[in-house]
């Protein structure tokens, strides 16, 4: 009964071997955040291009304390000083002007005083190099700085402006259908009829998809009939990258999206995961098109999204497919199951001794969605038929 589920690293596999990379495309910098680099970005240029002082104070020659200094003029940031420093003088500085020449040293302003207003008083030694940020401190001329296939956050961003991009060649970001079916579904904020509940999983499994960098161009229902069904699909297998469908993929007599798909010939590539929760996981393709068939509850939406589709979305924008996973130990005894892994939603922590802590977010019932807003990530639990002793190491899937 349970040989014919597939392991989740074999059904992963088939994922990622299913994924064709999208092609890249340059965009403006301001519009990059959350987009994968199809490129790298190298420095033209040294990173800062100038030396410059790291506090407020004067620039200065080395020396000892106690020396009063003529104060020859200013440098600030963005004006830099016209004049140097020559044996005797001192310019006042602000911290990122640049240093003006002759000087090799910064005292701090507090570590000085004014005898009046054109001479200044060192208190202290200054060595050379003392409060100076050298050239190049940052990003040397022509190291590369972001990596083909880096994910834009706002510190990468930052990072190509540094290096003199206003443009970036990132990859094409995969266009996303999703569709949730079932009769029991009601539109977020609408009153609830007899037996129905509201539809969290379209609006999760979209955010999911655009925080994975994907363009959701249609959220959608479908009724609990094969007709609706494969009028949903249809329409999402014309327009998207990426198919997400939740729900209707088990064997009930009111699971249709496997015959829709059947009569829309999308090539099935597997179906039935040995994974808790996300057993009855299906995945296919058609011309290109990615479909992933989901559980209807919504833990197991969630959890198969980000082992499946997620990876399949970063791939498609020219990033590795699966994540670095982190080793954690788990903090309680868990209850592991005899025919499929289970995927634990846990928060992380680092305890005093600097080992990373997975706690379980309380019950894992395959409904229980509120056990997803605390967690950090996915703690992978193998199958057995003894429990897992708290302390055991566990590989953790980030969220």
């Amino acid at each position: 009964m349970h040989d014919d589920l597939l392991s989740v690293a074999a059904a992963r596999a088939i994922v990622e071997r299913s994924v064709v990379p999208l092609g890249s495309e340059e965009i403006g910098i301001e519009h990059a955040l959350g987009r994968i680099l199809a490129e790298d970005v190298v420095a033209p240029h040294p990173v800062p291009p100038f030396a410059s002082s790291a506090m407020d104070g004067f620039a200065v020659t080395a020396g000892p304390a106690g020396r009063t200094l003529r104060i020859a003029g200013e440098a600030r940031a963005g004006h830099p000083s016209r004049k140097s420093v020559r044996r005797g003088t001192a310019i006042a500085i602000s911290t990122g002007a640049a240093m003006p020449d002759g000087a090799d040293a910064v005292l701090q302003v507090e570590l000085t005083s004014r005898p009046d207003p054109d001479h200044v008083t060192l208190s202290d030694d200054v060595a050379p190099g003392r409060n100076v940020r050298p050239a190049g401190d940052d990003m040397a001329a022509g190291a590369v700085v972001l990596r083909t296939g880096t994910r834009l956050g706002p510190a990468e961003l930052g990072v190509a402006v540094s290096a003199g991009r206003a443009t970036v060649r990132a990859g094409e970001q995969p266009s996303v259908a999703v569709v949730a079916t079932g009769d029991e579904l009601a539109d977020p904020g609408e009153p609830l009829g007899p037996g129905q509940i509201h539809n969290s999983n379209a609006i999760t499994l979209a955010g999911l998809a655009m925080h994975a960098g994907a363009r959701v161009f249609t959220v959608t229902g479908a009724a609990d009939t094969l007709a609706d069904t494969e009028e949903a699909l249809a329409v999402a297998l014309e327009e998207a990258d990426v198919v997400v469908i939740s729900g209707g993929v088990s064997v009930g007599p009111h699971d249709h999206v496997k015959p829709a798909l059947e009569r829309l010939a999308v090539e099935q590539a597997f179906w039935r995961v040995a994974l808790r929760p996300g057993k009855p996981t299906w995945f296919g393709h058609r011309d290109g098109t990615l479909v992933f068939g989901l559980p209807g509850n919504p833990v197991s939406a969630m959890v198969t999204f980000l082992l499946f589709a997620r990876p399949a979305l970063h791939a498609l924008q020219g990033a590795p497919f699966a994540q670095p996973t982190r080793t954690a130990r788990i903090a309680t005894p868990v209850a592991r199951n005899p025919h499929r892994d289970e995927a634990i939603r846990v928060s992380l922590r680092t305890d005093d001794q600097g080992t990373i802590v997975a706690t379980p977010t309380g019950p894992q019932g395959s409904h229980i969605l509120s056990s997803m807003v605390a967690a950090d990530g996915l703690a992978l639990v193998e199958r057995g038929a003894e429990p897992l002793p708290a302390g055991a190491p566990v590989s953790v899937e980030p969220i």
